[in-house]
Formats: structure tokens, C-alpha cells, sequence
């Protein structure tokens, strides 16, 4: 007797296991679903794409793009011909902040 009841038990976990399956796939793929729609959405941009961007800007002599934790930080020349460091977006490439950079060569001129 002890068999059959051992089999009996196995066969329903068995079966508890493979219904419990059967019911939670739709909701893990649907989350999986979910993941990649958002993943694609705010897929963050490479560093050619900065530059290009940067450079449809008007910024030039881009020296240095640095990927950080939420951006890029990028070295360039802006329009006015002034040395900045720029706080760029990921996903947009939309400039986020600006600091005017002071270069040592201006100092050493004054």
C-alpha cells in the first residue's frame, strides 16, 4: 500500500505543478511583452548618434563623449565658439545642461 500512496502523491503534485504552469504563462509573457515594449521605447542612443546630434546643434570640436549612469557627458565648442561640458539625454540626445568649461590656455593669455 505504501507504493500506490507514494504514486498517488507524486502524480498529484505532478499535476498541481503542470496546471500551476499552464495558468501563469499568459501573465509571465505578457510581462515579458511588457519588458521589451519598454526596453525598445527608451533604447538609449550610441555614441555616433550623440556626436551626429550634437553636431546638427551646432556644437563642433567634440573632444570627449563620456556614457554616464542617466546621459552622456560630452566635451565640445558651442556656436559662440565658447568650451563647454554638456549633460546629454540618452534616449532624445536633447542637451540637458550646460557649463562653460575654462580652458587653461585662456587663463595663461590674461
Amino acid at each position: 500500500m505504501r507504493t500506490s500512496t507514494s504514486f498517488l502523491a507524486v502524480v498529484a503534485l505532478s499535476t498541481g505543478l503542470v496546471a500551476g504552469g499552464t495558468l501563469l504563462a499568459p501573465a509571465i509573457a505578457q510581462n515579458a511583452d511588457a519588458g521589451q515594449a519598454t526596453a525598445s521605447t527608451s533604447k538609449r542612443l550610441t555614441i555616433g548618434e550623440v556626436h551626429d546630434k550634437l553636431i546638427a546643434q551646432g556644437y563642433r570640436d567634440i573632444d570627449e563623449i563620456e556614457r554616464e549612469d542617466r546621459g552622456f557627458e560630452v566635451k565640445a565648442v558651442d556656436a559662440e565658439g565658447r568650451r563647454v561640458k554638456l549633460e546629454v539625454d540618452a534616449v532624445t540626445g536633447e542637451v540637458l545642461g550646460t557649463r562653460t568649461k575654462s580652458d587653461k590656455r585662456d587663463r595663461a593669455m590674461q
